[in-house]
């Protein structure tokens, strides 16, 4: 989707994504408005212990948000621990196992290039300022956590995940990317009662959506402002993926514009860029 496309607000959130288990794709550019980018989820325990696919022409990340679990690439077996990732090339064949359980997070997009497998572990993420910093004043602050960043090459995927202080706005000053990156939100760790509120919008004073958001729907960004604020005495967690619209060139973190009348302070997203 280019700048100065409408936004259909019914198109933009995929409600209960969490709520399968196995492997389930839940967004792709076939059944939404977004370019390049893919959002799938692969959630294994002693009764489904075992998921198995292709990337196709898809390079792919898959992190895990709980658990751990054995990722075999055309038959060399990487372990994950928690908020570890590894990033596949195209043209693989994957097979998940856990003896326990696992939640990965799954995303992934089209490319032309060959770029090589690599494993991450949050262990050196956290080590590292530029991926890992907290950002934000006293209602915006956040922990930040870049898996798939500088620190990976890739074509077009980036991502992580994020956690607001509770009552919190995050994504905060409004930001756009769309003519560089398309997004989807992901929000976990959120049990009832706990919600928040996300805005995408192209046009401040008319915003195309407006909804509550609860643990396991995706909300995708085509284009569009995006700030989101977590419900009083309780934080809004989102996993984010972001896809590049041009491959390799477009790749690239925290590169925004922020909402006039709302640029006189920092993006927060600076830490990344030094």
């Amino acid at each position: 989707m280019t700048a100065g496309a409408v936004l259909n607000p019914k198109d933009l959130i995929f409600p209960g994504t969490a709520s399968h288990k196995g492997r389930h794709v839940s967004v792709t550019p076939e059944n939404s408005s977004l370019d390049h980018l893919c959002y799938g989820r692969i959630r294994l325990d002693v009764e489904v212990p075992v998921a198995s696919f292709e990337t196709a022409g898809r390079e792919t990340a898959l992190l895990s948000m709980n658990g751990e679990c054995q990722v075999t690439v055309n038959g060399n077996p990487y372990e994950l621990g928690l908020h570890d990732a590894i990033y596949i090339p195209r043209g693989c064949r994957v097979d998940v196992a856990t003896k326990s359980s696992v939640d990965l997070v799954e995303c992934a997009a089209e490319v032309s290039g060959d770029y090589p497998l690599q494993v991450i572990r949050y262990a050196d993420v956290v080590k590292d300022p530029k991926l890992k910093f907290k950002t934000g004043g006293s209602s915006t602050s956040r922990d930040l956590n870049i898996i798939i960043g500088d620190n990976v090459r890739a074509g077009r995927i980036v991502a992580g995940f994020t956690r607001s202080a509770p009552g919190n706005w995050t994504s905060w000053p409004p930001h756009e990317h769309t003519a560089l990156l398309e997004e989807v939100y992901v929000y976990f760790d959120m049990p009832p009662p706990a919600f928040g509120i996300q805005m995408v919008y192209t046009a401040p004073d008319k915003p195309e959506f407006v909804n509550v958001v609860r643990d396991g729907d995706a909300v995708l960004m085509p284009a569009g402002f995006h700030p989101n604020v977590a419900a009083p005495g309780h934080s809004i967690n989102f996993f984010w993926m972001m896809a590049a619209r041009r491959e390799v060139q477009d790749r690239l973190f925290g590169v925004v514009n922020v909402q006039p009348g709302f640029d006189t302070v920092g993006t927060g997203l600076e830490a990344s860029q030094k």
